[in-house]
């Protein structure tokens, strides 16, 4: 182990030179779990100068918070200063900093399993906080008031549900009810540290319990109301027996297996338009709800500020996500028009999950996934038999017509219907005497 092995050479520098330095936060929580770390955050007495005239490379990343970044054999490792903070009336970030004890630092920190300290060259472990005792337990709690706690930083409610989630935790009662009382204040968080939280909830360990529990904490109608509206919503119980649109969409977060951002996020959205198209007729029916979905996933995306990349390919998975139940019946170059998208096998797995978390026929997902696998990529998506310029040279004057007639000649040979430029140039010409007719 390399890096935990550098980070103790980090310690014994600082201890070498009669500071204080222990191993601090989730590296001791791990190594209790016995689980790996990626990476040990160090705290110690010695000051920023100090840190940084000892070692060979650093760079500070927050001197007013007594942070420095040793980096050794590669690989960046935070040394923080023993540090006390108050107030924070961004909600955030403290607005005062001061140098303080090893205790003191821990009894401003989060989570009690996040506030032990541990001597890797003396073997020893510093618990001020009982954070050993809930770990032992499955216990999320915030150490000290967990009002207080969580005012300071608003976006610890939301860790608090990842930490729950990743480590199959229960949140202690009082930290409960301090997010709830708090859940509205969530806003003062940025976006972008909103959506990273979430991406780690829903890409991480059980991520419907993630979504469950911001439900149950008043979290989710503050930052995803219009999942939180998928409640209740009735289904066809011939087509989902298990239960309403956000039983069924928690079903479908737990078949999951290490997804991407981008294909939990379309498989927490792909009925986002099931509330607003519900009507009960000869049978319950959500028509067009998948478009309706597509254009509330903008917006969601949007809200959160979500790369353009990204949001693009979620809506694309929410848009398409019924297309597999009409695949049987597709023109070929449809099919694999569908099939050359960057997105497809991220669309397949979210059919598969689709089809297991309500009625379990997977048969348009095996027949999808058959042709798939049965066509070479040069028919998936073969180069171009004529371009823009070849119906140029033939004579046609450029105009919104050659999007027509390209799209159409590629239709044709993604059905195998032409296979040659010559045959490409002749059906491009009766293309342009049927539109100028």
């Amino acid at each position: 182990m390399p890096i935990k092995q550098n980070a103790i050479e980090i310690v014994k520098t600082l201890q070498d030179k009669g500071f204080d330095a222990l191993f601090a936060g989730g590296c001791v929580r791990d190594m209790i779990m016995r689980r790996e770390s990626a990476d040990y955050d160090i705290a110690t007495n010695a000051l920023p100068h100090d840190v940084m005239n000892l070692f060979k490379k650093t760079f500070s990343v927050g001197t007013q918070y007594g942070v420095v970044v040793v980096v050794k054999d590669g690989h960046n490792f935070e040394v923080a200063t023993f540090r006390t903070e108050k107030s924070y009336s961004d909600g955030r970030h403290p607005d005062y900093v001061s140098f303080s004890t090893a205790e003191e630092d821990v009894r401003r920190r989060d989570f009690t399993i996040n506030g032990l300290l541990y001597d890797p060259v003396k073997k020893e472990m510093l618990d001020y906080v009982g954070g050993r005792d809930d770990i032992a337990a499955g216990i999320i709690r915030t150490i000290g008031d967990p009002v207080e706690r969580l005012t300071e930083d608003k976006l610890r409610m939301i860790r608090a549900v990842r930490f729950a989630c990743r480590f199959n935790f229960h949140i202690h009662e009082e930290t409960r009810q301090a997010i709830i009382n708090l859940a509205p204040q969530i806003h003062v968080v940025s976006a972008e540290r909103i959506r990273e939280e979430l991406q780690k909830i829903i890409t991480g360990p059980n991520p419907h319990l993630g979504i469950q529990l911001l439900d149950e904490l008043c979290l989710l109608r503050e930052i995803l109301p219009e999942v939180s509206e998928m409640k209740g919503v009735r289904q066809p119980e011939n087509f989902h027996p298990e239960g309403d649109v956000f039983t069924h969409t928690l079903l479908c977060l737990s078949k999951m297996e290490n997804p991407s951002w981008t294909l939990a996020m379309g498989v927490l959205l792909h009925d986002m338009g099931k509330p607003r198209t519900f009507q009960e007729l000869d049978r319950i029916r959500f028509n067009l709800h998948e478009k309706v979905g597509a254009d509330i996933t903008a917006k969601i995306c949007n809200r959160l500020k979500t790369s353009n990349a990204d949001k693009e390919r979620i809506i694309w998975l929410v848009l398409k996500h019924l297309c597999f139940k009409d695949a049987k019946k597709m023109r070929l170059n449809k099919l694999k028009r569908l099939f050359a998208h960057e997105a497809y096998k991220e669309l397949e797995e979210l059919c598969r999950i689709d089809a297991l978390a309500s009625s379990g026929d997977l048969s348009d997902y095996y027949f999808c996934r058959e042709m798939f696998e049965k066509l070479s990529k040069e028919e998936v998506k073969p180069k171009p038999l004529i371009t823009g310029h070849d119906l140029i040279a033939i004579g046609l004057t450029p105009g919104p017509a050659f999007k027509h007639i390209l799209t159409k000649i590629e239709d044709e040979q993604l059905d195998g219907n032409i296979t040659t430029k010559e045959e490409a140039l002749k059906k491009a010409q009766e293309l342009a005497c049927a539109d100028a007719g």
